[in-house]
């Protein structure tokens, strides 16, 4: 679907649109946490703080005052819940990777949902949080129809239904995996009961991010489609009650550098992300998992390729190309330990993603984080009060105000 021209997605129809600044405290192009902090609390941060503004000094999210004025409250990701943004809305640390101390700040914050990927840490500390959680009323559902049993407990934690810290990538999932979309359907549901107040809602697509960083453009336009599928489930929520719904859509940064253009041509050929049916992660994967068996010929690796990647039909190849995967592959081939074939198929892989993206005529400006504006897409009660350029930190404060918190 990624390449039908008669495909838009919901939220680019929302009549109010603005553009957000996104620094941090500490620098020009901010990372997750001080960006998620800015969302979630209207302070800029310093690059690395969850929730503390650029003194250190503790601040409270949006969502932290929607529970005090007696709504519910859930949170939700693609990622691990105790990652940087979903972490912003609820924890305090100086630093976003103290992951195990983010993980139990869910239970200080005591909100009602909670979704995605299961957090990091030990196993040992997971087992603790879960075991901790249960005490404190919380009902753990491991996937949706495990969900669906559970929806009558008075809090809710949801998860894959084995461990796992990530939802897989939206190009990879099978029938088992949890979609944003799900989640959402699940959190609306669950929340619109806790409380006759209402309910704050923050949903992220955060998997977005994480193939931007891999510059994997196939894998990251159904990751804005599966979040796109998430937005359809809040706005039919949105008809059914527009007068006190607000829906905002918008990010914390953008990834990547994204051009749809390359240089030397005006065209486009984004029916060359078509037929790429795996991310790179998982062609990483498939290509390891071959040659475990035995050897890979060239034409072997070049039939995986093709059938995983598009390469030469969906998406094709100059002869250049070509015997640029070749070279990779006599590495490969002439490697003597199993590290270096293993790093060789790696490489393969990563050199399959970029051809895919020329052969679209995607460009990537790197693999992290831009400094440039993001877009805010807003419908429902006060959405009027976001246009033109604002700053991220602006947000929650319009929020606190739309809702009278």
């Amino acid at each position: 679907p990624v390449h039908k021209k008669d495909i838009r997605l919901i939220f680019t129809g929302f009549p109010q649109v603005a553009l957000v600044t996104t620094h941090s405290a500490s620098n020009g192009v901010t990372d997750s946490a001080a960006s998620g902090t800015a969302l979630a609390t209207g302070s800029k941060a310093n690059n690395g703080y969850i929730g503390v503004d650029a003194n250190g000094e503790e601040v409270y999210s949006i969502a932290h005052k929607a529970k005090e004025k007696g709504l519910a409250v859930g949170i939700a990701t693609t990622v691990p819940i105790n990652h940087a943004t979903p972490g912003a809305f609820y924890a305090h640390q100086p630093s976003r990777n103290n992951y195990p101390q983010i993980a139990r700040e869910m239970l200080t914050a005591d909100y009602h949902f909670y979704a995605g990927g299961d957090p990091i840490c030990s196993d040992s500390e997971r087992a603790q949080l879960y075991k901790d959680s249960e005490a404190q009323g919380y009902a753990i559902a491991r996937g949706y129809a495990d969900y669906k049993g559970k929806s009558n407990a008075a809090k809710m934690m949801l998860y894959q239904k084995s461990v796992a810290t990530q939802i897989p990538y939206t190009i990879d999932r099978t029938a088992d995996d949890l979609t944003l979309a799900q989640i959402t359907e699940a959190g609306i549901d669950f929340l619109s009961k806790k409380s006759k107040k209402g309910f704050f809602f923050m949903v992220e697509g955060g998997k977005i991010d994480y193939a931007s960083h891999d510059d994997d453009a196939a894998t990251m336009m159904h990751e804005v489609m599966d979040f796109n599928a998430a937005i359809e489930v809040a706005y039919e929520f949105y008809k059914q009650h527009p007068n006190e719904t607000l829906i905002i859509v918008t990010a914390d940064h953008e990834t990547g550098g994204i051009v749809l253009g390359f240089k030397g041509s005006y065209t486009l050929n984004l029916k060359a992300l078509s037929g790429q049916k795996v991310s790179e992660d998982r062609l990483e994967e498939i290509l390891i998992a071959a040659s475990k068996e035995k050897q890979l010929s060239w034409d072997e690796t070049a039939s995986l390729l093709k059938e995983n990647m598009g390469l030469w039909n969906e998406a094709q190849l100059s002869d250049e190309q070509s015997k640029s995967l070749k070279k990779l592959y006599e590495l490969y081939a002439s490697a003597e330990k199993q590290e270096s074939r293993e790093q060789a198929l790696i490489r393969i892989a990563n050199q399959a993603k970029y051809l895919v993206s020329h052969s679209a005529a995607v460009s990537w400006a790197s693999g992290n984080h831009s400094g440039t504006f993001v877009p805010l897409f807003a419908i429902g009660k006060g959405a009027d009060k976001f246009n033109g350029v604002i700053d991220n930190t602006d947000i929650p404060k319009m929020i606190k105000r739309i809702a009278k918190y």
